[in-house]
């Protein structure tokens, strides 16, 4: 096993090993939470055992466990499910299983049989607020659901059929994190055993968009430019925050010269994203063509919404005298965004190695999460297979997660505490402030560990294994064309560490110096 500890700068450089020779990384040996854990069943690997002899591969056992979790977040439920979604204001607060699924099967129209986006719906909210394809799946389950009982009967049976439906989804993020680094299939168990994944899995319709986010995520591992932009596009047409993943993208293909592949990319996002929204989007009347109100509902009501839950932009409201409107929140909100890509970008091109696609993907969502007016419960389903490909490493990934489910109970909490009058059940505002608090601070944290990772490519613990970028597909060991600063130098880690190193950048041209090659990185 590599080791990350530094040695003395006379010590001779390592030979270099490419990492498509290595054998499958075992998480028992290199990682002491994984191998403390594995005392549950029987204790880490030896070494004299016989891995890839049996039915039981990795892949089939992350898909069984993540189901396995999938179930039992749907038992939690269980209260909502029988009584809590149907009577009384707090109970599905109070045993924090609320869920917008039953609620928007009458409130949106299904069991009226509406058609989202053509027909109007009653009340304030005009049409359905969500993007094309979530739409349509939302649509799909609803012509599942039998429409014959009670309306008490048809949401349970809508929210049992989206459940399904979902769990599905969980599965193919379960195997798409799993293979899409080759050599740590084991990975995917921090995905299937993700207990704020399988919390928040049947808020909302959030994992139809993360399932098509990690299989673009494989497409890509895999050199296939061109799938990975169709599934991108896709997912852009369920959930607005995968179209994020092309700025890390541009400044990867931007540093490594791969233009070709990132229009490739871009191409496919964006004719599968008009092949789902076009038909949707267009309506006809005598004067030409217009945009349909319906299609254009989810773009207005995320501009008009005001600021909401999980975020710290509430904190600051509900601490001001003078809260910020609207519109500054938004306005605000995107220049904070465009600050974040600008510091992802510097990174990528200063960085003294390249750094991998997952690493930036998980910085840029990261930033978006963090900065953005609104954090439902269910958004942490976009960070976690990205936090996996970005540190697959259970200790920080464990921290994390512990902070997200601080903040799934502390909202349910809060908002049990507004909804039961006198009474006052559950956690007053200024908890709820500190349960946002851990949110915040657990995802700095985790950014901070990646990017530390990017910073000295020795801590990252994919890298130590002896490999480049195995989520980067043709970006993995490509030769740099484009740097700025100190990765036009020399790597000072270049001979304190001790371990495995990968072939790659060995004649790549810095920025603002043509025509002198950088070296071999020899960093891990």
């Amino acid at each position: 096993m590599p080791s990350a500890e530094m040695t003395p700068a006379s010590m001779r450089e390592p030979e270099p090993v490419r990492a498509a020779t290595a054998q499958p990384v075992q998480p028992t040996r290199e990682d002491e939470v994984a191998a403390a854990g594995s005392e549950l069943i029987g204790g880490p690997l030896g070494q004299r055992v016989l891995s890839g002899t049996s039915w039981w591969t990795p892949v089939r056992i992350v898909v069984l466990v993540a189901i396995g979790m999938f179930a039992l977040g749907l038992v939690q439920k269980a209260p909502c499910y029988h009584s809590a979604w149907f009577f009384g204001a707090s109970s599905q607060y109070t045993h924090a299983c609320y869920s917008d699924i039953p609620h928007l099967y009458q409130g949106r129209g299904f069991a009226d049989h509406l058609v989202p986006y053509f027909d109007k719906l009653p009340g304030d909210m005009g049409y359905l607020e969500y993007p094309v394809l979530t739409g349509l799946f939302m649509e799909v389950a609803s012509w599942l659901t039998p429409h014959s009982g009670s309306i008490q009967h048809q949401e349970q049976w809508y929210w049992f059929v989206n459940a399904g439906m979902l769990m599905v989804c969980a599965a193919v993020v379960a195997v798409c994190v799993a293979r899409t680094h080759r050599r740590r299939p084991w990975d995917g168990l921090l995905v299937a055993l993700s207990p704020a994944f399988a919390l928040t899995a049947t808020i909302n319709w959030d994992l139809l968009a993360v399932a098509l986010t990690a299989a673009a995520m494989l497409m890509w591992s895999r050199g296939r430019a061109l799938a990975f932009g169709v599934l991108l596009g896709l997912a852009t047409a369920a959930k607005l925050y995968p179209v994020l993943l092309l700025g890390p993208l541009l400044v990867l293909c931007w540093r490594a010269g791969r233009w070709r592949q990132f229009g490739q990319a871009v191409a496919g996002a964006v004719v599968s994203w008009l092949v789902v929204d076009l038909p949707v989007m267009l309506t006809h009347d005598a004067s030409g063509f217009h945009i349909r109100e319906g299609w254009a509902k989810f773009y207005t009501f995320s501009e008009e919404r005001g600021v909401d839950f999980g975020s710290f932009w509430l904190i600051w409201s509900q601490n001001s005298s003078n809260p910020p409107t609207t519109s500054f929140v938004n306005s605000a909100a995107m220049v904070l965004v465009v600050l974040c890509f600008l510091g992802v970008a510097a990174l990528a091109f200063t960085a003294p190695r390249r750094p991998r696609f997952a690493q930036l993907a998980f910085l840029m969502v990261a930033a978006f999460v963090l900065t953005n007016k609104v954090y439902s419960p269910q958004y942490v389903l976009w960070l976690v297979p990205l936090a996996v490909l970005a540190r697959p490493r259970w200790r920080d990934f464990l921290v994390w997660q512990a902070c997200e489910v601080a903040y799934f109970l502390g909202i349910w909490l809060y908002l049990a505490y507004t909804t039961s009058g006198d009474a006052h059940k559950g956690l007053p505002t200024q908890g709820y402030h500190w349960a946002i608090v851990v949110h915040l601070l657990g995802t700095l944290y985790l950014c901070a560990v990646v990017v530390r990772d990017i910073l000295m490519p020795e801590r990252d613990v994919v890298r130590r294994a002896g490999e480049d970028d195995p989520s980067g597909g043709v970006l993995d060991g490509a030769e740099d064309a484009f740097v700025f600063g100190a990765a036009s130098r020399p790597s000072p880690h270049t001979v304190r560490f001790e371990g495995p190193q990968v072939d790659w950048g060995k004649s790549a041209t810095p920025a603002g110096n043509p025509g002198t090659p950088t070296g071999k990185d020899s960093s891990p």
